[in-house]
């Protein structure tokens, strides 16, 4: 008892936490599975078969392989030959043992919340999109056995922590599927998805099989991100999404695409893949109309910040202002006025005509540099406008589907939050949805206690104003749950101290 008292005493979070009047809602907290509890516990529900599944699943996150080999394995000519991926050599706190062992035990996460200065923390076990990686015959039932045992691991600590359920998507019936068992029958309340799941290419899957030609199928591929260009319709999933009042997250990364794809430094592949890959996957629920049909829906991109949502928000805005479907007719060349090209022409350019007869046709399309009009025949109305299926007539339309549809978690270091805040760069004085993702567990939080104090160090800076910490911290996280689900605090320590608050006030 002592030693926790200590503990707690040398925190600079908890002494940040003892000032505050409102409850801190950490929505990225990362843990790790016992190895041993967590294989027998697969193995009890799918044998031996799945046990193997789960083995070569999580053997597969970090070492990306090429000509059989793995890239610690290989000569930096093998790495340059076959483009091998670099991953990092250590991607967990070790050093911290104290932290290490927090991360494995829930019981000692619970009691260690007051350190961190949290009252509720929504957990994402490193393991829970493992069986992703998994063959087809095994993924679902590797998923389901993983979420069962994160649901009956922390089941007893659920009123200040909460495990996500992994989602597969790779069709939209496999996702229900998962997705009603992991929240009817096993009570969780927040779902976790990858933002894409690759596809082959099929005009070259029909040339070159898969079972034939491995290697052109492991690069001929594309990434479907369920909104735009899907293969598949993927609204059920999302009706099914909003009727059970689940939020939606994601840690969607872009590491090993064009521009991510160094053989020799992590950090080249790292920085700034997780807003990229979470842009892709925004953009194409934004363009394919999912945040406009299902206005309900909350979803949250994890560890990528918030200054890319400001940035794709008010460029949206822009884009749309030129290229909406009235204004793109200020670049149809059917509206150029030939005579006016052709008289200009001639009272300015002489020196280009040179004695030459003008067709005005002709001078249009080498005026735009095209020996010919560039297509063969007319637009169609829904080819003009790239906001057709969002449903886009006006900007508040745009605030609408991309800044109450998203949040965005940014860790506690991380300066460019403010961003978020800005109301004077936002179309309509928005602010964008930021909310605070500690990320401990993961190698950029060496400590768990500090996260908390680190973004109050941002106010005491002036980058963060207190109000604009609350909404971090408090307010904003709590929306993107609530709004999905009234319900989801209800029975927690978010619930109990915001009743003692309002009571304390009304006396």
């Amino acid at each position: 008892m002592n030693d926790r008292l200590n503990r707690i005493h040398a925190s600079r979070s908890a002494a940040v936490k003892a000032t505050l009047d409102y409850p801190v809602i950490d929505t990225d907290v990362h843990v790790n599975d016992y190895a041993p509890i967590l294989e027998d516990y697969v193995q009890h529900y799918g044998g031996a078969k799945l046990v193997d599944s789960l083995r070569r699943a999580l053997g597969s996150r970090f070492a990306t392989k090429s000509n059989g080999r793995d890239w610690y394995a290989q000569t930096a000519e093998e790495r340059q030959y076959h483009r091998t991926l670099r991953s990092p050599w250590w991607a967990r706190v070790t050093r911290n043992t104290l932290d290490l062992a927090t991360y494995t035990l829930p019981e000692l996460l619970y009691e260690r919340l007051a350190e961190q200065g949290a009252d509720y923390s929504v957990l994402f076990p490193n393991d829970v999109l493992a069986p992703l990686a998994a063959r087809d015959d095994t993924r679902q039932a590797l998923h389901r056995a993983i979420n069962h045992f994160h649901a009956d691991q922390y089941r007893k600590y659920s009123d200040r922590l909460t495990p996500v359920a992994g989602i597969p998507l790779n069709t939209p019936q496999e996702g229900i599927e998962e997705l009603e068992f992991a929240v009817k029958t096993l009570g969780l309340k927040v779902i976790n998805i990858a933002g894409g799941v690759r596809r082959p290419i099929k005009a070259i899957a029909e040339k070159y099989p898969a079972e034939q030609f491995p290697d052109i199928a492991k690069h001929a591929h594309y990434i479907d991100f369920y909104g735009i260009d899907s293969e598949y319709d993927y609204d059920p999933f999302w009706a099914k999404v909003v009727e059970l009042g689940v939020p939606v997250t994601t840690h969607y990364g872009s590491q090993g695409w064009t521009g991510r794809h160094s053989i020799s430094n992590y950090m080249f592949n790292h920085i700034g893949h997780f807003a990229d890959g979470s842009q892709a996957f925004a953009k194409a629920l934004f363009f394919g109309g999912v945040t406009r049909r299902f206005p309900g829906l909350r979803v949250a991109l994890l560890e990528g910040g918030a200054d890319w949502g400001s940035h794709v928000y008010t460029h949206l805005v822009d884009r749309w202002e030129k290229r909406n479907r009235h204004e793109v007719q200020n670049y149809n060349p059917a509206n150029a006025d030939l005579d006016l090209l052709k008289d200009l022409f001639e009272r300015y350019g002489a020196d280009f005509i040179r004695g030459r007869d003008i067709d005005p046709s002709q001078l249009l399309r080498d005026s735009l540099g095209i020996s010919a009009l560039p297509h063969s025949r007319e637009p169609q109305p829904d080819e003009l406008d790239d906001f057709a299926l969002a449903g886009i007539e006006k900007i508040e339309d745009i605030r609408d589907r991309w800044v109450n549809s998203f949040y965005f978690g940014s860790e506690a270091d991380d300066r460019t939050v403010a961003s978020a805040f800005n109301e004077k760069v936002h179309p309509l004085g928005a602010k964008i949805n930021a909310i605070w993702s500690s990320d401990v567990g993961h190698w950029d939080v060496p400590d768990l206690t500090e996260p908390l104090a680190e973004s109050w160090d941002l106010v005491e800076q002036g980058v963060l104003s207190e109000a604009n910490f609350k909404a971090f911290v408090f307010g904003n996280p709590y929306r993107f749950y609530t709004e999905a689900n009234p319900a989801f605090f209800a029975g927690t320590e978010v619930d109990r101290k915001l009743t003692s608050t309002s009571q304390a006030r009304a006396a």
